[in-house]
């Protein structure tokens, strides 16, 4: 078998309206028709148990070595967790030559799945071994790394729900929507059209705060600091319990919640530098965590975020369960996925400390350990929908500060006991991440 002429179609073609990857595959002797290659077929299964049934796609023709070919691309791909569906091979005036199109959602890791399907075919002609394990691991990985993340990847969703052609202009998240005069583009979830003053704004919490709070809104109390001493030293005059977190983050990096001790406080300095030259101290302020989500001059949604935690079952070890709640599918590393794995790590052990436990600890069936302060969802954290539970006199306050700074996304956040209930702002902080502007309010 041959491959040749690969190409990438990078939007709708002759054979789907999907991204695809066609190539021409001229088959060998005895290869156009998989009859005469006795044991070919039960030896690509035991190599590939998930490479489905081959069939040709015309009725009542034969099955080739390029029909196996392209059923292998796609399921390489499926096993690696791509979302495709599509794939034909068709035969040409050539006997022995074929099209083989398979459906990609990125081009890079299709034309990997396609090289790595033909070793494979390869392999069980001429009975070798294949290590199906780390082939399904390197596309897996590569379509972790260049993939669109959860947010840009929604708003390109919803764009294809309406037909709105888009294209990814960089490897980055840069998509440009429409053509000509009237394209749009995105960089991650911000527009075209977001003030880069309002950006510059959200990117520095300690300015964010001193704007809300000569907009008339309560900011927590809080400053910057020089070094660990003069952390305690602020939050001797804030008051504890403190924050600790770097001036311009996201994701929660760095981020310590809830500390009080001087030990605790010089060691959550220590963890916000790494991340940042400039660190700041607030005050900590209790409540569950609720994010609302702005577009345009409209709510249109609400979550509750948890932190990390397990529930014992009398059995399991917390690391054990840590192991568990990790293996979820949706759970990934880093933040292409929709949800991340919990890290175990010393923050993690620290808060069992707390708790009494450590990670060898067996916890009563029912018991839950929380293993973070801060519900991100980047470190592990969950978020429930309680878009429906906003209270109608939560909605005005973030819709007002939104048009204020002239953005068409923001997520503003929030520590309350409920948000059934009218909300009284006791404290509010802004900060800016590679995702919309974000407001915490408590």
């Amino acid at each position: 078998m041959e491959v040749s002429r690969i190409r990438a179609l990078r939007g709708p073609n002759l054979w789907t309206r999907h991204t695809a990857v066609e190539a021409m595959v001229r088959c060998g002797d005895n290869e156009t028709d998989l009859n005469k290659l006795p044991g070919f077929e039960s030896r690509l299964r035991h190599l590939f148990p998930g490479i489905g049934h081959l069939r040709a796609s015309e009725h009542g023709a034969r099955v080739s070595m390029a029909h196996a070919l392209e059923a292998a691309t796609l399921h390489l791909q499926t096993e690696a967790g791509c979302p495709v569906t599509f794939s034909r091979s068709n035969p040409t005036p050539e006997p022995d030559l074929f099209q083989v199109v398979v459906e990609y959602t990125e081009e890079q890791v299709g034309m990997l799945a396609l090289s790595l399907a033909e070793k494979l075919c390869h392999a069980a002609l001429n009975d070798q071994a294949f290590d199906l394990e780390a082939a399904v691991k390197q596309l897996h990985e590569l379509d972790e790394d260049i993939r669109l993340g959860p947010s840009t990847g929604s708003i390109v969703d919803a764009a294809v729900a309406r037909g709105i052609p888009f294209r990814r202009l960089t490897e980055g998240s840069l998509v440009q929507f429409g053509w000509g005069s009237k394209q749009r583009r995105i960089q991650a979830a911000e527009v075209d059209s977001s003030s880069a003053i309002a950006e510059s704004i959200a990117q520095d919490k300690e300015l964010t705060k001193k704007l809300l709070h000569a907009a008339g809104v309560p900011v927590p109390l809080g400053r910057p600091v020089e070094d660990a001493e003069d952390a305690w030293i602020a939050a001797q005059e804030i008051g504890l319990p403190v924050v600790v977190k770097p001036r311009d983050g996201n994701q929660g990096k760095g981020v310590t919640v809830n500390v009080s001790t001087r030990e605790d406080i010089a060691a959550a300095y220590e963890n916000a530098a790494r991340f940042r030259d400039d660190v700041m101290v607030e005050r900590y302020l209790p409540g569950s965590d609720y994010r609302l989500l702005v577009v345009g001059e409209r709510l249109v949604a609400a979550a509750r975020r948890e932190p990390p935690l397990v529930t014992g079952d009398g059995r399991h070890t917390v690391r054990q369960l840590v192991e568990r709640v990790n293996a979820d599918p949706r759970r990934g590393d880093g933040h292409a996925t929709s949800l991340t794995k919990i890290r175990f790590d010393e923050v993690a052990l620290a808060r069992l400390k707390e708790q009494g436990y450590d990670a060898e600890s067996v916890p009563a069936k029912g018991a839950r350990l929380i293993l973070r302060n801060n519900a991100n969802l980047s470190t592990g954290g969950t978020a429930t929908d309680v878009t429906d539970d906003v209270h109608p006199r939560l909605q005005p306050a973030p819709l007002r500060r939104h048009k204020w700074w002239a953005w068409t996304f923001a997520a503003w956040t929030w520590s309350a006991k409920a948000c059934c209930a009218p909300w009284k702002i006791k404290a509010a902080a802004l900060w800016k991440s590679t995702q919309p502007p974000v407001c915490a309010c408590t």
